[in-house]
Order: structure tokens, then C-alpha cells, then sequence
């Protein structure tokens, strides 16, 4: 819990040479510095600590106390007070399992997590669809993943969410639920509204539609979206089973350039109603899109901004495939300080902590495949104004001066209102303000024109336009133009210069769009003025005000109309030529070449075809640009047929289906060329199309349906206009075949036999006779008689025991199957069969996992329990070996099975047990092993392998019992012989040996434990003490690999061999050749280590017997006397040849 905590430790290692009495315990908060005694006498090895802050971080520490006083304190790691467990995680979504008009049954799944506790239960809630408050819908904590929520409102809408609660809390509540009205559902929902295409790429189709005009008095629940190709007759589902709640969908992974049909439906609680198609099919194809750049109405002013502040500039765009985006200012380069973010459907342009150069215009160009598309944006920031410019001192005079100055390059983004003139002595640094609101010495500005800018300026098409104007202003005036009110882009054909007396406008290669009304501005402090220019650019017409209409369609003519050009031209439209073009086709052909009024009559059209119409004005300078118009399909004027009706099921049988139905009472104006038959299965959602080709009849046979479903129709009606809608379904009908008597069952075989009892089995006919098998009828007879005996009349099951026979007499037997139209022929005949009781060997009835070995904890009780069979039932004997299982076991046994068990199992029940049946016929005997874990035996042969002054090595031999388990360490512990303790050397040794070290010149016990998941042996310890320090062992050769103590070398050869030497300490060892000390040199060494003496001799004569005694003198020991051992060891040379 969050305000307490259990701690636990193991026993010192050392407990200092008397026993531990108790320990004291004591915490600490992480944020402190001193320590605070939480018990002073605890007599455990654990303690549950209480009264913790929650939240708080603590630190503990323990330590041992003996007779000699305290010991080194022990300190865990920093904890937090907290409760261990989390409040569980959200349960599933409530669903509405059934509902009422006062009441609605939900349903949730539990949370993934439980937080670590138990889930105690869980918590409902309701929200009325019409108010704004949670209430909940359980008084108590509900136990159950479902709850009937009674007491609604009849009519209205509800949403639901739950929660689950556990020991730490209550967790977070589940995602809100569907909106549910509390309503008696009586039908499924009605189609959903104008399911239309959004949009689509080269692999998607995007959708969208409306809710359905009706739910059926159920909440719609969600939507299934099917697709299938125009060429197909099987529809697809698009969604998951269960639908989706969106009222739109993008369906992907379709193929490209395939042609696809949609249909939406809608579901509640009574199932799925009728689909809505979408109109049409679509072509899976990349949509095309010239860029499009939507400004708001603020952008399309000027946009002010202070300096020092942010300008965003934030414009929605449009364009399939998705355009280049571009950002430029028109009279400088983009500052570097400028952040673009751009997505498929807006860009941005970010300039924060402006500045006055950042005013101007902002040009926003896209692009793709489909063409261009550019804005402005003009951007003025607010900041003081600059210097004025050319500032002169004029007119000195004995006490004036006339200081004359010209405006500032930048106004700051707002006009400039006056001048602030001031002036300082130069012995002085302060300057003294003169005035401060100087308007004086300006004029407004003034525009001087040419009189032939007065009336209308006319220029043709191609020729270069040229206005200006003499201005005049003090100080001098700002100019600007303008065209049809809107600032002039500046290009390459378009030029504005100006001077302080003059300004001029400049446009080369004229074209109609130039054709408007041009105005210059003059600004300066003391007013403004304006001038406008009226110009016509004489070129061919714009084209036609759209949109080019097309009316009165038939299967060979329409009517075509149209507006004047906005644009004429500088001319009167004289007349227009109407040209068409089949969409099959790349070249136009002229319909009329002078048409003149705005609508025409188009005759001669093929049926069938389409066609795309353009118009093109004409004046004086020829053609102009042509507008097109949509796709035009030629048809005839009339309309689809209505529904056929009476649509009926005449006749069926398991393979086909005989269908037939009355003409539709209207056939559209057009002649009925067939009709289309659909299919679907009761239980199912889809109609499936049966026929490919227009049936003329007004019947036809179904084929290719599948035995015992039920089917319903629907028929569909054609004429030159399409398919009518469809009609009402046919009553549903089963595809059965006329009902027959079964087939006979098959050959009872015998199962079993007694002294009085006869059981058979047999298998079902082949054939029921298409109805329901009722049961069968059991017969039998003595194999010589000839007159049968009904033994059962009727019985469900496929097997029966004829009992009350003769005790050795020989039966036959027979079946006959039964349904409600009668009953079967006899089936075959069954091998006689005597009534006598049946012998079987004895069988055990295991499974491999009886087999496998069973394992019991020490303490525990266990059972083996062998099933069995066999006739006569079988004698049952259980043995275990050197066991007396009737004594230490409890044995049960029946006729079909047998048990032992055993109480209190200790390690000697480990083992073997063999339990053995015998019934005269045979026998069978069956192992079965168990394993009983307990602690291990002790060590065996627990030994001192070798001694040194203050070591001594420990070994031993593993446990003759380990317990049932494997030893995973020993433990190792030494004791003084003066003294009564034990003290741990090691308890984590995973071999047979151990060298205890830092021992003193002393007597020492040592004993060993060993340790497995059951816990530690009885310990293994040493009779005689071990006397710790420096052991001592007389030298000593071993000769017996040397006979006769003589080595063999061929004359030239090299000798080197090794004699094995032993002595503690290690011996110092001397050679010597006829009482003479032999030296090593290049042909004699030798090298002594803790174990041999290696000789090395080279070159060896032949005419020469080496000779040598060795003598091996012991260092000096502890009585103070050497010891000299003489040995000898010939070495004789081989002769060669």
C-alpha cells in the first residue's frame, strides 16, 4: 500500500564470534540528512514498516547487534511510498446487445490491463443526447461485462461509457458509445441519401453520402460500401462486416483505368437496409486540376503589418497533379529571414520581426502539367519614416537661415503629416526643437497631359501603347498607376518609369486584355490627384460568355446557346461560326460558318454518339476564342421502364428453380428489349446477377443454385433508355426435391456381447429422402429362423443393445431408417453373433500425458490414477520396489479404474510404481514415475586435499539423494577446534572443491551443505581436525617409466626427457659424474620445476657410458637437517649401424 512496506534480510555472513541477539532498524526521506529509528529490537529477519508518507522517498537500513555491541548497518535502495497496482485500463466500447422502448441491454469487454490487482467491478454512465450531464446507470458496482439500463425515455438518444475499478482505483472511462434510442426497431433503415464521388486517383475512389430519410426506428448502427467493375456481376464489400460510422470513404488498391460501380447501404439493430447506387460508374484514373489560388478578402487589400512583427500570410490552393510552389517579391529578392510551409492544400509565407524593406508586393506562382496560376499579395509595413533627402542650408543671413529639404525615400507605410526641424549652437551637443509641426513651402501635386489622352487612345493589336504625363508637386509627389482599378503587374512588355517631372507608362505587342481604362495617381503631403486614360486595343473577340448550353435533346438534334464576348475587341461582333466534334475524333467540322444570334439549332446527329460543341465570335480582325461545351451524349428522349411485377417462384426442385413474372405497367416510350433476373440467398446481403444475356420471356428456369438454400428474386426491366428499378422481391423457396422415404441404413456391425445382450451400430442412409431422419428401427432373429422380432420400434440413436437373449444361441440383426414420410427398406443383414460373454485382454485407457513423470513437492500429497478395460474386469497389483505399498499407500480400485495415493510424500516415495491387471485372458502392466522434490542428502566424502600455512582445499562428492531436484551450490563452513561456531566460507560454490584461505596457524572442522530449490542438506562434516601450516613431504623420484633406471639414445642424437619429482617444500636438486659436480654447458643442461627435472643432453658419443648420480638435497626443514637421497640413472649410447 502506499503508507507501508515489508523488508526482509538474510543473517550476517559473520556474526563476529556470538550469536546475533537482534537488529535495529531506521529510515531515512531522501530530502533529509539524519536518521529515524523505526524499531530498536526486532528478533526477525523481516519487518513490515507502517505510517509512510505517500509519495515520499525512503531509504532503510538494518543492523545486527550481538553481546559485543552494533554492527556495519545494511541499506536498501531508494524507495518510493506508493501503492504498487494502477488503476485499470479503459474497458471496450459499450455496445447495445437489445433494445426497447424503456430500456437498452449493453455489453463491454474487459480492460487489457487490470493494473496489477483484481478488477472489483465496473461503473456505467448515461448522457441524454439533449442535455450535457453524465449519470450513472449502476448503484452498485456491477460484477458482470453486461447491464440492462432501464428507466430511459422513449424516443430519445443515449450514449454510454464504463469504467473498471480495482484495489488502487478506478481507471479512465472507455471510448464514448454510439448514440442508441430507446425505440421498439421495426424495420431495417431506409437507403442512404445521394451517394456521390468526391474524388479519385489512379488506384482510390473517394465517397460521400448522406443518412438515410429513415432509421427504422433504430440508430443507424453504420454503413457498408460495395464495389464491383462495370464488367463483373459480383459485388464486393468494401468495409468491415460490421460497417463504418463515417458518412464517407476512400476505397484504395483499385486497378487502373478500370471502371467501377458503388453502392452504399445503412444498418441498425434489424439489419441492413436497401442500397443506394451512386450514378454511374467511375474510371479509376489520376484527376486533372489547373492550378487554383483562393485569396481571402483581406489578402486581396493591403495587408499591414508594424514593424518588428510577425507577417503570415496564409493562402488556400488547389491543382491535381499537386503544383509547384513558388513565393518571390516583385522589386527584390525574398529576405532570407522568410519561412515557407506548404501542403497539398495551402501554402504559407512567414516573415517574422519585420521591418520597412519588407514592404512590397509578394507574387505566389503554382504550376503543374494543367498550367499556371499566380497572386499578389501587397504587404506594407508601419514604421517610422527615414531621413529626409538632400537637406541645404540656403539664404544665410545675420539672424535667419532657409533650409529647404526633399521628402524620404519610405514613409513608413503611412503618409507623411509634417517635419520636425531643430538646430544646436556648435559650442553645444543638445539640440532645440524650432518647430515641430512644419508644413509650410508645399504644394499639391499636379498631372499634365497630352489633350489626346482625353478622348479614346486606340491601338491594334501588336502595336506598343504609350502614356505620359509632366507632374509636379512640392515635395515631390509619389507616383502610381492603376488599370480598371487594380495595380499593373510589371513585365517584360509591361515598363513604368518616371522622373521628378515626369512618369510614363509602356506596353509593348498589345493584346485585347489590354484594352481598360489606365489612371494615374499623384500623393504627396498636400493631396492627391488622379487622371484617367480610356484605351482599346483593336484584336479578334474574346470568347463567348459562358456557359455554352445544350437544350432539346433528341436522338439527332439539340439547340446550342450562348452570351456575347466580355471582350469584343475594340469592334462589333459581325456573327459566329458553331463547329462540333465526336469525341472519338480529333478534327472539328463546321456546322455554320455565320450564325447571327446566340443560339442555334444542331441537326443530323448520330444516335448514340457524342459530341462536344464550340463557338467562336468574329469581327472585323477575324476569329476569336472558342467556347466549348460539356460531353454530350446523343439519346432519345424517353425515360426507363417501371418496375416488373408479380414476381413468383412457380416451381423448384434441389438443381433449379422455375421463375416467372408479369410486363412493368409502363415501358418509358420505348420498347421493352428484355429483362434481367437477380438472385440472393435469404441469409445473406448481396444480389447477384443470374443471367448475362436479355431474357425476352416472361419466364425463365434458374440453374446453378445450391440444394436446401433459400432463395428470393428480383427482375429488372430494359428498354433504349436503360434498366428500370427493380422489382419486389418473390417469396422466398428452398431448392428441395419432392420428399421420399430414406434409403436403408447401412450393415449393423456388433460392438459388444454378454451371456444375454447383443449391442450394434450402424450409420445413417445415404439418403434422408430430403426430409429430416426421425430414428430407426431395431430387428433381429435366431439365424435359423426366418421370422423377424422388432426389438425397438423407433430410437434416435445410432446404436442399441438387444438384450433378453439366450445364452449361446447365434443372432442376426437389421436396421430400417424412419422419417415423416415412412419408413426405409431393411438394411443389410449383420454377421451372426452367439450371446455369450465377451473376453478381452486388459488394457490401460492413458493418455502420453499419464505417462509422463510426476512431480510432488515434499510434504505433499499425490495420486496416480490408471484407467482400464478388459473382460473378465481384470485383478489389479501395485508394487514399487523395497516398498510395501499396502502399509505406506491407500489403494482404490473399481471395475474400470484404479488409484494409489500417498500422504506426506517425503523423498524416498520417489520412484517407480508399477501397477500390473490380470484377468486370465492376459495381462498389462503400466510404470509410472514420480519425483518427489525435497531437500538434498549431505555431501559424501567430504576430504582436505592440501594444506599450506593459511589455506587448506576442501573436496567432496556429490549427495547420493539430490532430492529430485539438481543441486545448484554448496555451502562451505570452517570451524576452530577451540572454539563451538561455525562460520560461512562460502554459500555460492558450484564445484566439488573449494580453497578456503586467510586460515591461522591453528586446528580447524570444516563441513559442506548442499543446496537445491527445496532448500540445504544436513551438513557433511570433517572427524579429525586439520592442522593448518607449511606440510612437508621428503623428496622422491618416480623411476618405474625408467627400467633398470637406464635411457637409450642413438650415438648423434639428441636426448631430452623428464623424470617426475616430488618434496614440499620444493627440492633443491644437484648432479654429479664420479663424485665430480657436473656442470650445465652446450651439451648438458638441466632445469628443476615443482614437478620433474628436465634433462637435456645433445650430441651423444658412442664410445662413451654417461654415468650420473643425482642427489636431491631437501631445503632446510623444520628439525633444522638436510636430507641427501642418492639415486642413480645410466644413460647408455646406442652404436650406429
Amino acid at each position: 500500500m502506499s503508507d507501508k512496506c515489508h523488508l526482509s534480510w538474510s543473517e550476517p555472513s559473520q556474526n563476529g564470534g556470538a550469536n546475533i541477539s537482534h537488529y535495529i532498524l531506521e529510515k531515512r526521506e531522501t530530502s533529509r540528512l539524519s536518521w529515524t529509528v523505526v524499531d530498536s529490537n526486532i528478533s526477525t529477519v523481516n519487518y513490515n514498516v507502517t505510517k509512510l508518507l505517500p509519495g515520499d522517498e525512503y531509504i532503510f537500513r538494518v543492523m545486527a547487534v550481538n553481546k559485543y555491541g552494533i554492527g556495519e548497518p545494511l541499506e536498501s535502495e531508494a524507495i518510493i511510498a506508493r501503492n504498487p497496482y494502477k488503476p485499470p485500463s479503459v474497458p471496450s466500447t459499450p455496445e447495445a446487445n437489445e433494445i426497447t422502448k424503456d430500456s437498452i441491454t449493453l455489453s463491454w469487454n474487459a480492460p487489457e490491463s487490470n493494473g496489477g490487482a483484481e478488477i472489483t467491478g465496473y461503473h456505467l454512465e448515461k448522457r441524454d443526447k439533449d442535455g450535457v450531464r453524465w449519470t450513472k446507470c449502476n448503484r452498485q458496482k456491477l460484477a458482470n461485462l453486461h447491464f440492462k439500463v432501464t428507466g430511459l425515455s422513449e424516443g430519445h438518444f443515449y450514449e454510454f461509457r464504463v469504467s473498471a475499478e480495482n484495489e488502487a482505483g478506478v481507471g479512465e472511462f472507455s471510448d464514448l458509445s454510439l448514440f442508441y434510442r430507446a425505440i421498439n426497431a421495426t424495420t431495417p433503415p431506409s437507403p442512404p441519401h445521394h451517394p456521390k464521388v468526391t474524388d479519385h486517383t489512379s488506384s482510390s475512389v473517394s465517397l460521400s453520402w448522406g443518412k438515410p430519410a429513415t432509421d427504422g426506428g433504430a440508430y443507424v448502427k453504420g454503413y457498408i460500401v460495395e464495389m464491383k467493375e462495370v464488367s463483373s456481376e459480383e459485388w464486393i464489400v468494401c468495409t468491415p462486416p460490421a460497417g463504418i460510422q463515417a458518412t464517407r470513404l476512400t476505397v484504395e488498391n483499385l486497378k487502373e483505368n478500370a471502371e467501377y460501380n458503388f453502392r452504399v447501404c445503412a444498418i441498425n439493430s434489424e439489419g441492413v437496409g436497401e442500397p443506394a447506387d451512386v450514378h454511374g460508374s467511375v474510371t479509376a484514373s489520376e484527376k486533372i486540376e489547373a492550378p487554383e489560388i483562393e485569396l481571402d478578402a483581406d489578402l486581396r487589400k493591403v495587408v499591414s503589418v508594424r514593424a518588428g512583427g510577425s507577417l503570415r500570410l496564409f493562402i488556400t490552393i488547389r491543382g491535381r497533379p499537386e503544383p509547384s510552389i513558388k513565393w518571390e517579391k516583385e522589386d527584390g529578392t525574398l529576405t532570407e529571414h522568410a519561412q515557407i510551409e506548404s501542403t497539398s492544400s495551402y501554402t504559407m509565407l512567414v516573415i517574422d520581426n519585420v521591418n520597412r524593406f519588407d514592404s512590397g508586393k509578394y507574387v505566389l506562382t503554382l504550376e503543374n502539367k494543367s498550367g499556371t496560376k499566380s497572386a499578389f499579395v501587397n504587404v506594407r509595413v508601419l514604421d517610422t519614416p527615414s531621413s529626409p533627402q538632400k537637406f541645404e542650408v540656403k539664404d544665410v543671413k545675420k539672424d535667419s537661415v532657409t533650409l529647404c529639404w526633399d521628402p524620404p525615400l519610405t514613409n513608413g507605410g503611412a503618409k507623411i503629416t509634417n517635419y520636425v526641424v531643430e538646430k544646436r549652437e556648435s559650442t553645444r551637443k543638445a539640440y532645440t526643437t524650432v518647430t515641430s509641426n512644419f508644413k509650410d513651402n508645399v504644394d499639391p501635386p499636379r498631372i499634365m497631359m497630352d489633350v489626346k489622352f482625353k478622348d479614346v487612345v486606340v491601338v491594334k493589336a501588336g502595336d506598343t501603347l504609350k502614356i505620359n504625363a509632366d507632374i509636379a508637386g512640392r515635395p515631390l509627389p509619389a507616383a502610381s498607376w492603376l488599370k480598371d482599378g487594380r495595380e499593373i503587374e510589371q513585365k517584360a512588355r509591361i515598363q513604368m518609369t518616371g522622373t521628378d517631372t515626369s512618369t510614363m507608362i509602356v506596353i509593348k505587342d498589345c493584346k485585347r486584355s489590354d484594352s481598360g481604362q489606365y489612371a494615374l495617381t499623384l500623393k504627396n503631403i498636400a493631396g492627391s490627384v488622379t487622371t484617367p486614360v480610356n484605351c482599346v486595343i483593336l484584336d479578334k473577340p474574346g470568347p463567348s460568355a459562358g456557359p455554352l448550353s445544350v437544350t432539346g435533346l433528341t436522338a439527332e438534334e439539340c439547340t446550342l446557346s450562348w452570351g456575347p464576348p466580355q471582350e469584343i475587341g475594340g469592334s462589333e461582333i459581325t456573327h459566329y461560326v458553331v463547329q462540333k466534334r465526336e469525341t472519338s475524333r480529333l478534327a472539328w467540322t463546321l456546322v455554320h460558318g455565320e450564325v447571327k444570334t446566340i443560339t442555334f439549332k444542331v441537326t443530323k446527329l448520330l444516335k448514340g454518339n457524342e459530341y462536344i460543341f464550340r463557338v467562336l465570335a468574329v469581327n472585323k480582325f477575324g476569329l476569336g476564342e472558342a467556347l466549348e461545351s460539356e460531353i454530350v451524349k446523343v439519346t432519345e428522349p424517353y425515360t426507363i421502364p417501371a418496375a416488373p411485377t408479380n414476381v413468383e417462384i412457380k416451381s423448384v426442385t434441389s438443381e433449379e428453380m422455375k421463375l416467372t413474372w408479369a410486363k412493368p405497367a409502363s415501358d418509358g416510350g420505348s420498347e421493352i428489349l428484355g429483362y434481367v433476373i437477380e438472385r440472393r440467398e435469404k441469409s445473406g446481403l448481396h444480389w447477384v446477377r443470374v443471367n448475362r444475356e436479355l431474357l425476352k420471356d416472361l419466364t425463365a428456369v434458374i440453374s446453378k443454385v445450391r440444394r436446401g438454400c433459400e432463395y428470393e428474386f428480383r427482375v429488372y426491366a430494359e428498354n433504349a433508355a436503360g434498366l428500370s428499378p427493380a422489382s419486389d422481391p418473390s417469396p422466398s423457396a428452398r431448392t428441395e426435391d419432392e420428399l421420399l422415404v430414406p434409403s436403408p441404413p447401412t450393415k449393423p456391425k456388433i460392438l459388444d456381447h454378454t451371456k444375454n445382450s447383443i449391442t450394434i451400430a450402424w450409420k445413417k442412409p445415404l439418403s434422408d429422402g430430403g426430409v429430416q431422419i426421425l430414428g430407426y428401427s431395431v430387428e433381429y432373429k435366431k439365424s435359423e429362423d426366418e421370422e423377424w422380432i422388432v426389438a425397438i420400434q423407433m430410437t434416435k440413436s445410432n446404436e442399441f443393445t438387444v438384450s433378453g437373449l439366450t445364452n449361446d444361441v447365434e443372432y442376426v440383426f437389421a436396421v430400417k431408417a424412419i422419417n415423416k414420410v415412412g419408413v426405409s427398406e431393411q438394411s443389410p443383414v449383420s454377421e451372426p453373433q452367439s450371446a455369450t460373454e465377451r473376453k478381452e485382454e486388459p488394457v490401460f485407457d492413458i493418455d502420453i500425458e499419464m505417462r509422463k513423470t510426476l512431480i510432488v513437492k515434499h510434504g505433499n500429497s499425490f495420486t496416480l490414477t490408471a484407467p482400464f478395460k478388459g473382460k473378465p474386469v481384470p485383478s489389479v497389483i501395485w508394487n514399487k520396489e523395497e516398498v510395501d505399498l499396502k502399509a505406506r499407500a491407500s489403494i482404490e480400485t473399481t471395475e474400470t479404474c484404479t488409484s494409489i495415493t500417498i500422504e506426506k510424500a517425503t523423498r524416498n516415495d520417489s520412484g517407480q510404481y508399477i501397477v500390473t491387471l490380470d484377468n486370465g485372458v492376459g495381462t498389462a502392466s503400466l510404470p509410472m514415475v514420480v519425483k518427489v522434490l525435497d531437500t538434498p542428502g549431505p555431501p559424501t566424502n567430504v576430504k582436505i586435499t592440501e594444506v599450506t600455512k593459511d589455506s587448506a582445499t576442501v573436496t567432496w562428492e556429490p549427495p547420493e539423494n539430490d532430492g529430485g531436484d539438481a543441486v545448484k551450490a554448496y555451502h562451505v563452513e570452517k570451524r576452530e577446534a577451540s572454539k563451538k561456531a561455525w562460520v560461512c566460507v562460502t554459500s555460492n560454490c558450484h564445484s566439488l572443491t573449494y580453497k578456503v584461505e586467510d586460515l591461522e596457524n591453528a586446528e580447524y572442522f570444516f563441513r559442506v551443505r548442499a543446496e537445491n530449490h527445496a532448500g540445504l542438506s544436513e551438513p557433511k562434516e570433517m572427524i579429525i581436525p586439520v592442522v593448518v601450516k607449511d606440510q612437508l613431504d621428503a623428496p622422491e623420484f618416480d623411476m618405474k617409466n625408467f627400467p633398470h633406471n637406464t635411457v637409450y639414445v642413438r650415438a648423434g642424437s639428441n636426448l631430452k626427457f623428464e623424470l617426475p619429482l616430488s618434496g614440499k617444500p620444493m627440492p633443491k636438486v644437484t648432479m654429479s659424474r664420479g663424485n665430480a659436480p657436473v656442470k650445465c654447458g652446450k651439451r648438458f643442461s638441466f632445469e628443476v620445476t615443482p614437478e620433474s627435472l628436465n634433462i637435456n643432453l645433445k650430441e651423444s658419443i658412442a664410445t662413451k657410458s654417461l654415468a650420473t648420480w643425482l642427489s636431491e638435497e631437501m631445503l632446510q626443514m623444520a628439525d633444522g637437517q638436510k636430507q641427501t637421497l642418492p639415486m642413480s640413472l645410466k644413460l647408455t649410447s646406442l652404436c650406429q649401424g
